[in-house]
C-alpha cells in the first residue's frame, strides 16, 4: 500500500505538467521524482490505458502534450455505486437547506460533479421520478450565527450568546461553554455550560440573535464523559435529571414502534393483547411529551408520574380549543 500513494503523486504530477504545456518528457520526469525513466514511461502507458488519457509526443519540443486540451486526470474515481450513492445524499441534503451547511455541501457536490471526466454522465432523469425524500420541516438559522458559534466549538472558546427563551419577548445575554451540537427533529441544538446557571443547558441556534466569541478557552468534557451527558437524553440534548420512561402502545401501532430504534438503551416487550411495551431512559420531558402526543390515543404514559401530568395538562388545555 506504501508504494501505491508515491504512484498516484507521481500520476497528478504529470498531468499537470502536460497540462501546463511544460511539454515534460521521460527523463525530465524521472530526474523530478528520482525514479527511472522507464517507471515514468510505465506512468506514461498507465494513464493511457487506465484513464484514456489523450497522451502524444511532441518531437519538437521534445515532450508529451495533451492532443485534447481540455482533459485533465480526475480527482477521484467513481464507479455506478458510488454515483448513485452520490445523488442519494444530494437529494437528502434537502434537509438542510436553512442552514450555510447547505451551501457548502452544495459546493463540494459540483466539485465532486466538476472532477469527473467528461465521459462520465449521470443520469438522474429515471432516479428523481423514483425518489422522494419528505424532510423535516428545519429551523432557519442565521449564518452569522452559524459562523460565529462552530468556530468557538473549534477553538474551544467562551462566547456570549443573546437569546430568545420560548414564551418570552427579550433578548437576554448568556455567557455560555459550547460542548456539543445536536440535529433533532429539523432543529440544531447546542449543549453547553451555562456560566449563569452553573449547569449544562440545552440552546436552539434559531433563537440565537447573535453571537460573541470571547477570549477565553474552556476544557470540553472527555468524549466518554459527553456521551453519558447525551444518553440521559431522547433523542435530543442532555437537560435535567434522568428518568425511566414507560409507554403502552396498542396493537395497531406496535409495527411502527417495533421497526424503529427511538433510544440506544430501549426495552422492547410484546403484551398479552398485541399491544407493545417501550421504555427508555431519557431527561428532557418536554420533548418525550411531544412525541408520545404524536402518536394521539394509540399510545399511554405508564411512567414517570411527570411525564403523565405533561400530557394529561397538554390534552386538557387542548381540549379547551374545541
Amino acid at each position: 500500500m506504501a508504494r501505491v500513494k508515491p504512484q498516484l503523486n507521481r500520476l497528478y504530477f504529470i498531468d499537470r505538467e502536460i497540462r501546463e504545456k511544460r511539454y515534460p518528457n521521460c527523463s525530465s520526469l524521472a530526474a523530478d521524482w528520482e525514479v527511472s525513466a522507464k517507471t515514468i514511461q510505465r506512468d506514461i502507458d498507465y494513464l493511457r490505458t487506465m484513464h484514456d488519457a489523450p497522451i502524444a509526443y511532441d518531437a519538437g519540443n521534445r515532450g508529451y502534450f495533451y492532443v485534447e486540451e481540455n482533459f485533465r486526470l480526475p480527482a477521484i474515481s467513481l464507479n455506478d455505486s458510488d454515483l448513485f450513492a452520490v445523488f442519494i445524499a444530494g437529494k437528502a441534503l434537502e434537509q438542510y437547506a436553512n442552514t450555510p451547511l447547505y451551501h457548502r455541501l452544495q459546493s463540494v457536490f459540483t466539485r465532486i460533479e466538476e472532477s469527473l471526466p467528461d465521459r462520465v454522465t449521470v443520469r438522474t432523469s429515471g432516479l428523481d421520478a423514483r425518489f422522494s425524500f419528505f424532510a423535516e420541516p428545519a429551523s432557519v438559522v442565521d449564518p452569522t450565527v452559524w459562523e460565529l458559534l462552530f468556530a468557538a466549538l473549534r477553538s474551544n472558546r467562551t462566547i456570549t450568546i443573546y437569546y430568545q427563551k420560548p414564551g418570552e419577548d427579550g433578548v437576554w445575554p448568556r455567557q455560555v461553554d459550547p460542548y456539543h451540537v445536536v440535529v433533532y427533529q429539523g432543529g440544531w441544538y447546542v449543549v453547553a455550560y451555562c456560566h449563569q446557571r452553573r449547569a449544562l443547558r440545552t440552546f436552539a441556534l434559531s433563537r440565537m440573535e447573535k453571537v460573541e466569541v470571547g477570549d477565553d478557552f474552556f476544557q470540553p468534557p472527555g468524549r466518554e464523559e459527553m456521551e453519558q451527558m447525551l444518553a440521559a437524553g431522547f433523542a435530543a440534548p442532555w437537560q435535567g435529571e434522568g428518568y425511566l420512561v414507560e409507554l403502552s402502545f396498542a396493537k395497531p401501532l406496535a409495527p411502527f414502534i417495533q421497526e424503529r430504534q427511538w433510544h440506544q438503551d430501549q426495552r422492547l416487550r410484546v403484551q398479552p393483547d398485541g399491544g407493545l411495551y417501550l421504555s427508555f431512559p431519557a431527561g428532557n420531558m418536554e420533548q418525550v411529551k411531544r412525541w408520545v402526543l404524536s402518536w394521539g390515543m394509540g399510545v399511554r404514559v405508564l411512567a414517570p408520574e411527570s411525564l403523565l401530568t405533561l400530557v394529561r395538562e397538554e390534552l386538557g388545555q387542548a381540549l379547551k380549543n374545541y
